[in-house]
């Protein structure tokens, strides 16, 4: 029953980690012609395309895409807590959880980009690199307001390991 549990799971983490990065490369407004982000798109399409006709943006939000960002991720809580023998119980509960696994997933993103885009500063620093220009795309919108309280000091940008230290206190709140 574990290994079962384990795939469930893990399939439904992977596809709600495909929705949430089309939703975070439309908030920061990412090239959409990237490979990688090509693939994100053709992989959430099923739903999103869908989701779109019922749904129609309101201002720059893609309520499809949040629709189905909160409906991917409410159905990994109902699986995680149905093979876990939890049942669902309060709806206020299973929201809740529904939250802080997607804030936690979110934050974690960042992290992990952070961290990408920092080492792929000193090995592609010229960004050509279709990967590496998603992660500035990604990782930019978060930087620069940092940067303009904190300038680099020189030639280095401590930007990244400011928001990565704010990243990790708020995964710690989170738990």
């Amino acid at each position: 029953m574990d290994a079962i549990r384990y795939i469930v799971d893990t399939l439904l983490w992977l596809l709600t980690l495909a929705f949430v990065l089309r939703l975070l490369f439309q908030w920061a407004r990412a090239n959409f012609r990237d490979p990688m982000a090509d693939a994100i798109v053709r992989v959430t399409n099923w739903l999103i395309l869908p989701l779109r006709r019922l749904l129609p943006p309101i201002g720059k939000v893609d309520t499809a895409t949040v629709v189905a960002v909160i409906a991917v991720a409410s159905i990994r809580t109902f699986a995680a807590l149905s093979l876990a023998g939890a049942g669902v119980g309060d709806v206020s509960q299973f929201l809740r959880i529904t939250s802080v696994n997607l804030a936690d997933l979110v934050l974690r993103i960042y992290l992990f980009a952070l961290l990408l885009y920092w080492l792929t500063s000193y090995v592609s620093p010229d960004g050509r690199a279709p990967g590496v220009r998603l992660l500035s795309q990604l990782c930019e919108p978060i930087l620069k307001p940092v940067r303009r309280i904190i300038p680099p000091i020189g030639q280095i940008d401590f930007s990244v390991l400011w928001v990565s230290i704010v990243i990790g206190a708020l995964l710690v709140l989170l738990r």
